[in-house]
């Protein structure tokens, strides 16, 4: 690993000269950077959005506005619904001038969403050390586009940014924006778990999310939801493998290779491609359980560390690292969006310590680039079997697992050793709100 991030980093430093990197450090450059890179991606979309279309999940998003305003049919209140209720309130705003600019207001919100996460990150331009988390997010964003613009993930990934940014500083705020997340999409609970396992101010954040979520709780009471206020975690309960998980990947090659009994199939009621064959059944029923145990070691480590550590914020985020990570390698579902559960946390790390945080960070940039090879290009090569198709979502996936190591290594070291501070990286995180967490 340690070769892997010498090579790029002697790649990037003979690439970024000194005249290069404060070009990049400026506010303008980096104002202008924001606003070419969405213009691409409305350039993008305007056949589109001009022709009232949709893409992406955006169509399933669409239909269930519909329903909802039309016919007075309301996911996760009337009838059992795959996401938890926060998602209704992006997926009714977009449809607030009508499903025929559906598209363009979903990337309206997405755009206005990633211009507070890069202002937050660097402070509106004020500090600099930021620079480099926001010209992250912006490569990240681009490299993954295909998804980020057209998935709930767009939406949910910088408002963790936000709230990781803020917590220590404006806990509250952090709070909102992090349980709004969460009630949006249930992946940035891992990242709740961490601040609560070992933050500063947890007491502050348990309080406020626990507020709004008794909020939204009897909201949905009073709708006449409750019963289906958990639905979400139910619905996902009796999943099969997906293809493109990790713990799929033995069995994608045994169906490639003509196992008997291992197949690539299309399960129609949920709109997805699952894989059976010989210990599929059991492993999709192993993969929650197993999961639950490795959050709950992590989450063991993440206290014994806490003893050692002395960069609160360091061990915050490496310990929502591991949890995010976890979520996505042993999960039994597996989709492109994922990789936008994880790359917040990185860039978040990479505003607080680059020296740190540049392995994860490269390794999330070449994990986004494989993703959008296997989604959408390779896509359907690879649900017919295609060896290159399926190696490309080998080598992903094994990247996976290495992120998911070196951040649980991580860890363990802190534990064990604890890990020296540096007292100018705390007192540039302190002025940011990040070294308090």
């Amino acid at each position: 690993m340690s070769y892997f991030v010498e090579l790029v980093d002697q790649r990037l430093a003979s690439l970024l000269t000194p005249a290069r990197r404060d070009w990049l450090r400026s506010p303008r450059t980096l104002l202008l950077g924001f606003l070419g890179l969405h213009l691409l991606f409305l350039f993008a979309l305007l056949p589109t959005i001009l022709t009232g279309r949709v893409l992406g999940d955006l169509p399933l998003y669409r239909v269930w506005a519909e329903q909802a305003l039309v016919y007075n049919v309301w996911q996760g209140i009337d009838v059992e619904w795959v996401y938890p209720i926060g998602a209704l309130v992006p997926i009714l705003l977009a449809d607030a001038a009508g499903p025929l600019l559906y598209q363009l207001l979903w990337f309206v919100m997405t755009m206005a969403l990633n211009a507070a996460a890069v202002g937050i990150l660097t402070d509106w331009g004020r500090d600099r050390a930021g620079y480099r988390a926001a010209w992250f997010w912006l490569a990240f964003s681009l490299v993954l586009s295909p998804v980020g613009l057209l998935r709930l993930e767009g939406l949910s990934a910088p408002l963790v940014i936000m709230g990781l940014v803020l917590v220590a500083r404006r806990p509250v705020v952090a709070a909102a924006l992090l349980t709004a997340a969460t009630w949006i999409k249930v992946w940035p609970a891992a990242v709740v778990l961490a601040v609560l396992a070992v933050g500063r101010r947890r007491t502050s954040v348990l309080v406020t999310g626990g507020l709004i979520t008794a909020g939204i709780a009897a909201a949905v009471w009073a709708a006449g939801g409750v019963s289906f206020l958990s639905g979400f975690v139910t619905m996902q309960s009796d999943r099969a493998l997906q293809l493109e998980a990790p713990v799929t990947t033995p069995w994608v090659w045994l169906a490639a290779m003509g196992q008997y009994g291992t197949t690539i199939y299309q399960n129609h009621a949920i709109a997805t491609r699952e894989v059976s064959g010989p210990g599929a059944a059991f492993a999709a029923a192993a993969m929650t359980p197993l999961m639950f145990l490795v959050i709950a070691g992590i989450f063991v480590l993440l206290l014994a560390a806490l003893r050692r550590s002395r960069d609160n914020a360091q061990l915050v985020l490496m310990g929502a690292l591991a949890l995010v990570t976890t979520f996505v390698v042993l999960n039994k579902v597996g989709s492109p969006q994922y990789m936008l559960w994880i790359a917040p946390v990185v860039a978040v790390g990479v505003a607080h310590d680059w020296v740190a945080w540049r392995a994860p960070a490269y390794l999330m940039l070449m994990i986004g680039g494989l993703t959008t090879l296997i989604f959408p290009i390779f896509y359907l090569p690879l649900v017919h079997g295609d060896a290159g198709a399926i190696l490309l979502l080998t080598l992903r996936n094994g990247l996976l697992v290495v992120l998911l190591g070196w951040s649980v290594l991580a860890l363990w070291r802190t534990a064990l050793a604890g890990s020296p501070a540096s007292v100018s990286l705390r007192q540039r995180a302190g002025s940011r709100g990040l070294a308090t967490n």
